[in-house]
């Protein structure tokens, strides 16, 4: 067993990734199999998005090698022992780095969550009505699933009831729910090239042929998911994800008729909507669904908090019965006090509140990166996506020594993101962070930026 510390400082997936390592190099034999990260996030009470990152990093650190519909092996790898090291040698810890300036491209500061007010609404929600002897809907508390409902008509133009929606514990376990539900009826799942590698990851572990569909200027190809006759489909169709573009209105009819025509079923992943600085958010395809074929895909990560785990999906009315059926309605994947307490901040009026705020403080964050990349880089840079989300894509107009680059980077201290590492395909950019950086760091970070960048031109 691995001893998993969550009161360490040290994220959970690097732990995680140490003892996975060391017991690979110590007690696994090439070609052997190791546990399923369904089986490993069970059995540590961890989500599967953490167990996925750091079998992810062995993976391309070489120690792992994928087999699709199977799992994950140990591959072949050398390494050297020093003469003077035996079975009880001490092995020195590895040393999480914390970097000077981390450009995540998904992430928010620490003040932008209302913790004063969470703090008072969480213990207005615990009181005498609340039955913590008992086990409560697994679909998710109806008096949030009203709420969550109301707010998706009126500001996502999202047509369902509260009955349709099922609280989940983050977008993988939402993903892996949906998986489970629907692998009777479907086995190809087709996804966005580039895409959101988790929903890739997720429905190659149960089992489902994969096919990766090419995203132009007008997001999916829906020519090329007809040739690849796959008869589900994941998009991010409001802002393509990692490209940015958008999917105009006759290709979303497009596709919702040919998939209605095929008894097909799209997953409709609106992940950073409430995020859009240039315009106005693009309603949902789902609004546009007179079929009763889209899943809609929700989260509260990129606009409240990534912490609290508490996403949410949408389904057809068709699909409903065979969830109520299902093993996963009898037990809520989401603390009652959680649920009881968003439904608090969403009911009154507060979520809406912050939702303006966080999107006037990072759209004015937005504009200030693409400023200082305006001034500092000039005319070495072009910006491939942004006007949403949290980050800027770029990437250089001029010859540039990306090895010298990156090693600037670590010597600077200084972390990048490429879109390349997770979501595939032929396009490739920096994913330039801004949310979590306050006004005045982001200054420092992006002259810091400009510096190696600068010296890396060639």
């Amino acid at each position: 067993m691995y001893v998993i510390d969550t009161t360490l400082k040290k994220p959970l997936h690097l732990q995680l990734y140490e003892a996975l390592k060391e017991d690979i190099i110590k007690n696994y034999t090439v070609g052997e199999k190791l546990p399923s990260i369904r089986s490993v996030a069970s059995s540590y009470s961890l989500s599967k998005t953490t167990v996925e990152s750091a079998f992810s990093q062995l993976y391309a650190e070489g120690y792992l090698q994928s087999r699709p519909k199977s799992g994950y092996y140990v591959r072949d790898f050398q390494f050297t022992i020093g003469a003077s090291m035996d079975a009880t040698s001490s092995i020195a810890p590895e040393i999480y780095t914390s970097y000077r300036y981390d450009f995540f491209p998904a992430q928010l500061t620490k003040e932008d969550f209302p913790l004063k007010l969470w703090k008072r609404l969480s213990t207005k929600a615990i009181n005498e009505s609340l039955d913590f002897g008992a086990y409560h809907d697994g679909q998710g508390e109806s008096a949030l699933r009203e709420v969550i409902a109301t707010y998706l008509v009126d500001s996502r133009g999202v047509t369902c009831h509260a009955n349709q929606i099922v609280i989940c514990h983050g977008f993988s376990d939402a993903m892996a729910l949906l998986a489970k539900l629907v692998r009777d009826k479907y086995s190809h799942f087709a996804v966005e090239n580039p895409g959101y590698h988790v929903a890739r990851r997720v429905f190659e572990e149960y089992g489902y042929t994969i096919s990766k569909i090419d995203v132009d200027a007008q997001g999916l190809d829906i020519d090329a998911l007809k040739s690849s006759k796959a008869l589900l489909v994941y998009i991010t169709p409001s802002h393509q994800y990692p490209t940015g573009v958008s999917m105009p209105i006759a290709n979303r009819l497009e596709l919702i008729t040919y998939m209605q025509s095929m008894g097909g079923l799209i997953i409709e992943d609106d992940y950073d909507s409430e995020l859009s600085y240039d315009s106005r958010p693009i309603p949902s395809l789902q609004g546009l669904d007179k079929h009763d074929c889209v899943v809609y895909m929700g989260t509260f990560a990129k606009s409240l908090s990534p912490t609290l785990r508490v996403s949410y999906m949408v389904l057809p009315k068709h699909l409903i019965p065979l969830f109520k059926e299902s093993y996963d309605a009898h037990f809520p994947r989401v603390s009652l006090i959680t649920q009881h307490t968003l439904k608090l901040f969403i009911a009154g009026g507060y979520y809406e509140k912050h939702i303006r705020k966080i999107r006037t403080r990072n759209m004015k964050k937005h504009n200030l990166m693409k400023q200082l990349f305006q001034e500092k880089l000039l005319n070495s840079f072009e910006i491939l996506s942004q006007g949403g989300g949290l980050a800027i894509l770029i990437m250089p107009t001029v010859p540039f020594d990306w090895e010298k680059f990156n090693a600037l980077a670590e010597k600077s201290s200084i972390k990048l993101y490429y879109a390349n590492e997770r979501s595939g395909g032929n396009f490739e950019a920096l994913r330039m962070g801004f949310g979590g950086f306050s006004e005045a760091r982001l200054e420092e970070a992006i002259e810091a930026f400009s510096e190696i960048w600068h010296k890396s031109i060639i």
